[in-house]
């Protein structure tokens, strides 16, 4: 993938709202509070359905705020220029949105008492949906065909770089007890013990109704349906007009993609990136 984005460290970003000298601000001297909640993801693997839920967890499951306030505004991305200048002056603890690999994530954090879920989600299903995604959208290039995507995310060659170095990067904080693991598989399969686990992690605790209220307010039906969370916002300026932000929302849908010889050769290369890692992290194997 060459041209329309901005390449900082040796790692591309989208073309709009990314210039580098911005990306060395955040990693250089934005701070990162103790009361902070940072939520972290590779792009495509279910990072606005994470949001949503640590919302509505925050407002024990009273759906007001996320269906009054935009998604970016209620957890910014600290890495695009609008939404690092709604966090640095924002009083009391923050959400934080990113999709930043480890070494480029704001150094202030490394010192900080600061929650960080990470989500993680196989990368055969956020490579699918990455290719869906990035088509309709006005920041990056295009790509043409899944053929050349799948070449080019296997390449580590797409915005926010490499789906193996990025989650291998922040693998490295797992035994930290300010960082919690998620993982989109295990979400999908059991939403409430994944919320549950959240809870325990922040700190909060809901009533059985406020827990029931989470899970409905955040489901992908509701969230499809509620403009402040869909891509309803986004069309016309960074996304074509028939773009979905929230596509599927499924498991496994890589199958109905992938040939026999694309998944030969990401299994292949899946095991050679991450062999080394505790196998239990990848529940999709």
């Amino acid at each position: 993938m060459t041209g329309q984005c901005v390449w900082f460290e040796g790692i591309p970003f989208p073309s709009m709202g990314f210039p580098s000298e911005h990306l060395r601000e955040v990693q250089e001297n934005f701070i990162i509070k103790d009361e902070d909640v940072l939520l972290l993801t590779y792009p495509k693997s279910g990072t606005n359905w994470l949001i949503e839920t640590v919302c509505l967890i925050h407002s024990k499951g009273d759906p007001k705020w996320i269906q009054s306030v935009p998604i970016g505004e209620r957890a910014p991305w600290a890495e695009a220029f609008r939404g690092y200048n709604l966090l640095k002056d924002k009083e009391g603890p923050r959400f934080i949105t990113s999709h930043l690999p480890v070494q480029l994530f704001p150094r202030s954090f490394f010192k900080s008492k600061a929650k960080m879920i990470y989500l993680i989600r196989n990368p055969r299903d956020v490579l699918v949906s990455g290719y869906f995604f990035w088509r309709s959208a006005k920041l990056v290039k295009k790509p043409q065909s899944l053929e050349q995507y799948f070449e080019w995310f296997i390449q580590g060659n797409v915005v926010f770089g490499s789906w193996f170095d990025h989650t291998r990067g922040w693998m490295s904080m797992r035994d930290k007890e300010n960082f919690l693991i998620l993982r989109y598989e295990e979400m999908k399969w059991d939403t409430r013990s994944t919320v549950e686990k959240i809870c325990q992690f922040l700190g909060k605790k809901l009533e059985p109704e406020e827990l029931d209220s989470v899970l409905r307010n955040s489901s992908f039906q509701a969230m499809k349906e509620n403009n402040m969370s869909n891509s309803s916002l986004l069309k016309g300026r960074y996304l074509e007009k028939n773009g979905e932000l929230l596509r599927k929302g499924v498991t496994g849908d890589w199958k109905n993609y992938f040939t026999v010889a694309q998944a030969e050769t990401f299994d292949k290369l899946f095991q050679e990136k991450m062999a080394d890692l505790p196998q239990d992290l990848f529940p999709w194997k």
